[in-house]
């Protein structure tokens, strides 16, 4: 029960990666307060783990809505008392393409979404943690504008290296207080975003030292050690989850 008693948002959380950290953390211990766009998802989802005991509640909503940012965290205080940790998990790829044929639109849609909503969140969570005396907050970057450059992928590189950017500096602001802050980087995962064209998914399993794609299950297992006490001493990191995709070459 490595999140026993804690309360921890999650974002993204009505399907893959952040769907899996639901059903992970609440079988773990903790009260987790789901977000996402899709209400009728979280629904099922919030049935489910209280159906096996577990403690859920959820509000649908737009990340890019500072608004939204902040009822998540009133939602937390209101019906578990308060917020002990966030795994800031939204996301999206936007539209493929080279940066001088990109539109603006989609490069302010993929940058709002991946990258200002962490800054909304963090904006409300941080003070939420202090009040507790402490917690620890997660962003979901990416290998992609990390360890490497995936062409027609420019804006979703440039938003998930903002990330890291932000939790870096998030951690140094703030770890006198005891908020531990960190960006975890996941490799190819089969969520929905990943599509379903096999052809695709063979040739990205063949870009990762493990010869396969993760599990969301797996991802969610790194991002609940980040959460947990186990991680006490981890902070301002960008911690790699990529199945060697990072140092495969062959």
């Amino acid at each position: 029960m490595k999140l026993e008693n804690k309360t921890i948002i999650i974002t993204g959380a009505s399907s893959g990666i952040g769907a899996a950290a639901a059903f992970l953390f609440a079988k773990s211990g903790a009260n987790v307060v789901l977000g996402a766009r899709r209400k009728t998802q979280l629904d099922e989802i919030v049935g489910q783990i209280r159906q096996d005991n577990g403690n859920a509640v959820s509000l649908a909503g737009d990340v890019t809505d500072k608004a939204y940012a902040c009822a998540l965290v009133k939602l937390s205080e209101k019906s578990f008392g308060g917020l002990d940790g966030a795994f800031n998990n939204a996301g999206i790829t936007g539209d493929m393409g080279s940066i001088p044929d990109m539109g603006s639109d989609n490069w302010h849609k993929v940058i709002a979404v991946n990258l200002s909503s962490g800054f909304f969140a963090a904006k409300f969570q941080v003070p939420a943690l202090r009040k507790r005396g402490g917690g620890s907050i997660v962003f979901t970057s990416s290998f992609v504008g990390h360890t490497v450059g995936l062409p027609g992928m420019g804006a979703y590189a440039a938003a998930k290296a903002g990330l890291i950017g932000m939790a870096q500096v998030l951690a140094a602001e703030h770890g006198s207080e005891g908020i531990n802050v960190n960006a975890l980087l996941p490799g190819g995962t089969m969520t929905p975003m990943a599509g379903e064209d096999a052809s695709f998914h063979e040739v990205v399993r063949g870009l990762h030292a493990l010869k396969r794609m993760a599990e969301p299950s797996e991802i969610a297992a790194a991002a609940q050690f980040l959460l947990s006490d186990d991680a006490s001493f981890v902070t301002g990191s960008a911690m790699l989850t990529d199945g060697g995709n990072s140092i495969s070459k062959f």
